[in-house]
């Protein structure tokens, strides 16, 4: 069948559409997978047609030869700085400088904005299409990206229809970030390829846009919002407001959080309200900028040699600061993890007085060389924990030595663990005092023995008054231990020691689950079930070499397994669960091995039964599931709505099945 280049036009269209939907109005009408879909039909169309294919087509964002270097750009306009309010005082000043630039007593209008905290870039468009794009450098030139920014899906490579022609010749400005959940991902990406974390996300998002190869742009989550104009022919408008609005006609993602306000009161209303708001927002933000919404007042205050008359940045306050580290104390949290913590001189960090940062772990702290008496630089965001930057070697006492986290728990004093590959040391004893609260709710969880009632709050009073020490203790609790507690009913105490007693019905996967053995999530609990037909005093007994012949286990895992069952207090709770009644359930041998060491992947949107079904009918008949499509991969089942799994799946030539030729499998 032949395709014409109208059809081939219209996917375009539709494709930049759900773009536009996403980034600019966040209201997305597919999901994601069903978007890749259209993309990679767009893809095979445009293969099978290369002469229908255009510069501004969605596929042509990434593709091109690395760079050597970058090519240089001068601005047609400059891009100028912005002058800082470093209070709200100043906020004030900069409006009665306006008005007294302006002559006149009136309230002026101001368009409010959030400071990004990012990389400002150029974007050049010419009859409606993207030509060129740079960095802002010095003001007057900048780097040529151009195609590093076509990467950018939140970037159109062609305006949108409006129901006016394109101007000739269109500059935006804006701010090229990554948001936190993007960047935190990335950072565990950089972490699994054992590659150095990006210091923050500002940093991150200047050096994937200075990728000389821009398929390593493509791979990172750049975002960008749009705030200003440089030369524009052919169209004019009298506010900025005008212009903010008809760049998202045209297809830019502008800032939600812009606002227009009247006066120096409303200034900083805007600026107050952002600052308490900046940790809540999905990126980073370092202060408020306001700019004079009408052109003609703008083009009558002018600029100085660096910055415009019109517009100024209201800063927030520090985030960082510099402080002396008193002392270096480890820490142990709820699961066990041993964190060491810097004790320092009291220092205002963003309007919070800061005492304490943490220091993540040993090889952090050897990393920074962050040793007691040391000035140190910390930052502080939302409300985490503040952190130690770096320190000022400048300052550094003569006679300081460096630190090393104890190998005992500072809780109980039993050996803490550190597995070969983790960065994190741990206390693995089920009675450690610091982490019993942790524990039973991990112990009574949905995933684990699945105990109803059992909330948080219930945890907290049990321990405190010391009638659980260890998950054990929770068999040994009688109606008058409950009943006495505050805001206890009799009906929820009977009905809290109806689960308990329900609860001691379980199965081997779900118990040692529950255990919280570190490595040892709800999948490998099962794995283990399996491999040791349920039987507890095999598991506990068994060597490290022997888990090692598990499908799934390996050495670390196995290590982490010994370790554990290797401390007697822990055994010895495992065994006084089984004293009080807790019975594991027979496990059933597999109904055939119609599938036995097949592997199989279900994917898309499964009609004949559900996932879990998929998963139990598969277990059954002695297969394994599998989440993630693989080498070790024998069949794809694959429904309506198949995606990226898919994808891998015909690259790997793995067998795709259906449904229903998956159900004739097991005939």
């Amino acid at each position: 069948m032949s395709i014409t280049y109208n059809q081939i036009q219209a996917l375009r269209d539709q494709l930049n559409d759900h773009n536009y939907r996403y980034y600019v109005l966040d209201d997305p009408l597919i999901s994601d997978s069903e978007y890749d879909q259209l993309f990679r039909e767009l893809q095979k169309l445009e293969a099978d047609n290369p002469n229908l294919i255009t510069e501004d087509s969605p596929t042509h964002r990434v593709g091109a030869e690395p760079l050597s270097s970058f090519g240089s750009w001068t601005h047609r306009m400059p891009m100028l700085s912005l002058a800082n309010a470093m209070n709200e005082d100043e906020l004030a000043a900069f409006d009665a400088r306006v008005k007294k630039g302006l002559d006149t007593e009136k309230d002026l209008e101001y368009m409010a904005e959030p400071k990004l905290d990012g990389l400002a870039v150029e974007l050049v468009y010419e009859n409606g299409f993207f030509v060129n794009g740079s960095t802002r450098g010095d003001g007057i030139t900048g780097e040529d990206i151009t195609q590093n920014l076509k990467t950018i899906l939140a970037i159109p490579l062609s305006l949108r229809k409006n129901g006016q022609k394109h101007p000739p010749l269109l500059e935006v400005r804006g701010e090229v970030f990554i948001p936190k959940d993007g960047f935190k991902k990335l950072n565990r990406n950089q972490e699994k390829e054992e590659l150095s974390p990006f210091a923050n996300p500002r940093n991150a998002a200047a050096g994937s846009l200075r990728q000389l190869d821009s398929k390593i742009t493509a791979t990172r989550p750049l975002s960008i919002y749009c705030y200003e104009a440089g030369m524009i022919e052919g169209v004019s408008f009298d506010t900025h407001e005008d212009f903010l609005s008809t760049l998202k006609e045209w297809g830019f993602p502008v800032n939600p959080e812009i606002q227009k306000v009247t006066n120096a009161e409303t200034m900083v209303a805007f600026h107050r309200n952002l600052e308490a708001k900046r940790d809540s927002l999905p990126y980073e933000i370092d202060g408020t900028v306001f700019k004079v919404n009408a052109i003609n007042q703008r083009n009558a205050l002018g600029i100085r040699s660096r910055s415009p008359r019109w517009a100024i940045a209201g800063k927030f306050k520090a985030q960082q600061a510099t402080t002396k580290v008193q002392d270096i104390i480890p820490s142990l949290g709820r699961t066990g993890a041993v964190t060491p913590v810097a004790r320092l001189d009291p220092t205002n960090v963003g309007g919070v007085v800061v005492t304490n940062a943490t220091l993540h772990n040993q090889d952090e702290i050897e990393r920074k060389d962050v040793r007691i008496g040391d000035t140190v630089l910390i930052q502080r965001a939302g409300d985490v924990i503040p952190e130690v930057v770096k320190v000022i070697l400048a300052k550094r006492p003569p006679d300081t030595q460096k630190y090393q986290l104890p190998k005992e728990c500072p809780a109980c004093g039993h050996e803490v663990f550190r597995p070969e590959g983790e960065v994190v040391a741990r206390c693995q004893n089920l009675s450690c005092p610091a982490q019993v609260k942790g524990r039973i709710e991990h112990f009574v969880s949905k995933t684990a023995l699945d105990i109803d009632g059992f909330g948080e709050k219930l945890v907290d009073q049990l321990v405190d008054k010391k009638l659980i020490l260890t998950v054990d203790n929770i068999f040994k609790l009688n109606f008058d231990d409950l009943v006495n507690l505050d805001r206890m009913a009799e009906k929820s105490a009977l009905n809290i020691l109806t689960a308990i007693q329900d609860s001691k019905q379980t199965t081997f996967a779900r118990f040692v689950y529950a255990l919280g053995i570190r490595n040892v999530g709800a999948h490998l609990s099962k794995v283990l079930e399996k491999a040791f037909v349920g039987d507890i005093e095999k598991f506990m007994n068994a060597a490290a070499e022997k888990l090692e012949t598990i499908d799934e286990v390996g050495p670390i895992v196995a290590e982490t397994i010994t370790t554990f069952l290797s401390n007697c207090t822990n055994t010895d709770v495992i065994e006084s669960c089984l004293s009080l009644g807790l019975r594991l359930k027979k496990v059933e041998v597999p109904k055939s091995l119609l599938l036995q060491g097949k592997t199989f992947v279900f994917t898309g949107a499964l009609t004949q039964f559900s996932r879990n079904e998929a998963k139990e009918m598969t277990e059954a008949h002695g297969g394994k599931v599998s989440g993630s499509v693989s080498k070790n991969t024998d069949f794809v089942v694959a429904g309506p709505g198949a995606g990226s799994k898919l994808k891998k799946a015909t690259e790997l030539d793995i067998p795709i099945i259906s449904e229903t030729e998956f159900l004739d499998m097991l005939k």
